[in-house]
C-alpha cells in the first residue's frame, strides 16, 4: 500500500466513512421508530423542548449519517457530527461513576476524534465531494 499525504487513498476512507456513518444511521432509524421513547428520554435528562431536540437529533443522526456515508459535504457534516458526539456525551453520558455510562462517554469522544480526522483529511476519492470537485 502506498502512502498519500492528503489522505485520498482508494477504499480505506470509504470503509471508514461506512463504519462511522452506520452508528448514526442506525441511531436515527431507532429514533424514527420510537419517537415517544426518545422524547421521553430527552425530557428525563432535563432538556427543554424535547420535541424540537428530537427533531434536531433525528436530522443530525439520520441526515448526517447518510451524507457522511455518501461523502457529500463531508468535512462540514463530520464537524457537525463531532460536535453532536461531544454534546451528547456531556448531556446523556455524564454519570461517569457508572461504568456503562463511562464507556458510552468515551465511545462518543472516540467517535468525535474519528470524525475530526475526516474533517482534516476529507472523504477520500470515493465520495460525492470528489466527483463534484472533479466536475468543477
Amino acid at each position: 500500500m502506498t502512502s498519500n499525504s492528503n489522505g485520498n487513498q482508494g477504499a480505506l476512507p470509504l470503509i471508514g466513512r461506512i463504519l462511522v456513518a452506520t452508528i448514526f444511521i442506525m441511531g436515527g432509524i431507532g429514533k424514527l421508530t420510537a419517537p415517544g421513547a426518545t422524547q421521553g428520554y430527552i425530557a428525563a435528562m432535563g432538556l427543554p423542548l424535547p420535541v424540537a431536540a428530537y427533531i434536531v437529533s433525528l436530522i443530525v443522526e439520520l441526515g448526517g449519517g447518510v451524507l457522511l456515508l455518501l461523502g457529500y459535504r463531508t468535512k462540514i457534516v463530520a464537524a457537525v457530527l463531532a460536535v453532536f458526539c461531544v454534546v451528547t456525551a456531556l448531556v446523556f453520558h455524564h454519570a461517569l461513576g457508572d461504568q456503562n455510562q463511562m464507556i458510552h462517554f468515551l465511545k462518543n469522544l472516540a467517535m468525535a476524534g474519528g470524525l475530526l480526522q475526516i474533517v482534516a483529511f476529507g472523504p477520500g476519492r470515493l465520495g460525492l465531494d470528489s466527483r463534484t470537485a472533479a466536475a468543477a
